[in-house]
């Protein structure tokens, strides 16, 4: 199952993956402003009309406060319900550790691990319970520094944790700053999925050319710097 990338989100089959949207959250510790709520949903929206997905899981931290839901968030979650619905898509969320005031806002179903095929998606903050032959995840929010200019990323590695292959997305919440992985070792990362950093390959989405840009592994990326 070839994963086909685009907007800080990933299709597999017919399912479209995200993680990481941290609804109520902005650039400092604030509520989600307008415009960024806005430009999630519209993004989604966007996502959901061009891969017409029979699902949609919601990768983990679909939410940022551990304490308070205010009403905008509820609005923005409900935005993006009816926005699977109008696409008549399934909706799942694969709750995150930010996730803790998820029923709050969510009252559609939730799953600790969601199986596609002989992928697994899971937020990543915890180790997965079910086999796979791929494991999705977020969690980390990763980025990399190309020509000054720091780029959201997908992580890409092979065989990377108990035989099977990882693949992290960045953060699809565009106003979260991620961090930068050039040069971070696997004790730098929250997940515990990855356990070699050097083995993973930066994949940056192009919106120009709207293709992904593969890059050599961390290990020998940072050498490129």
């Amino acid at each position: 199952m070839e994963p086909t990338y685009r907007d800080r989100a990933v299709v597999l089959g017919d399912t479209l993956v995200l993680s990481d949207l941290h609804v109520g959250k902005g650039a400092s510790n604030l509520e989600l402003p307008v415009g960024g709520a806005t430009d999630v949903v519209e993004r989604f929206e966007a996502l959901a009309e061009r891969y017409e997905p029979e699902a949609v899981v919601f990768g983990g931290d679909l939410l940022h406060s551990f304490s308070t839901v205010p009403r905008s968030v509820r609005r923005t979650v409900d935005a993006l319900a009816e926005a699977c619905r109008e696409a008549g898509a399934r909706a799942v969320v694969t709750p995150g550790n930010h996730d803790t005031m998820l029923d709050a806002a969510w009252d559609g179903p939730t799953e600790r691990e969601h199986r596609v095929g002989d992928a697994v998606v899971l937020h990543g903050h915890e180790p997965p319970e079910a086999e796979a032959d791929l494991y999705v995840v977020g969690h980390d929010h990763p980025t990399v520094e190309i020509e000054g200019q720091r780029r959201a990323c997908y992580l890409y590695a092979e065989d990377a944790y108990e035989g099977a292959d990882v693949l992290m997305l960045p953060a699809f919440n565009r106003l979260l700053a991620g961090v930068d992985v050039g040069g971070m070792s696997a004790a730098d990362f929250q997940s515990p999925l990855v356990t070699d950093a050097d083995q993973f390959r930066p994949i940056v989405y192009d919106e120009g050319s709207e293709e992904p840009l593969e890059f050599p592994p961390l290990g020998e990326f940072r050498r490129m710097l």
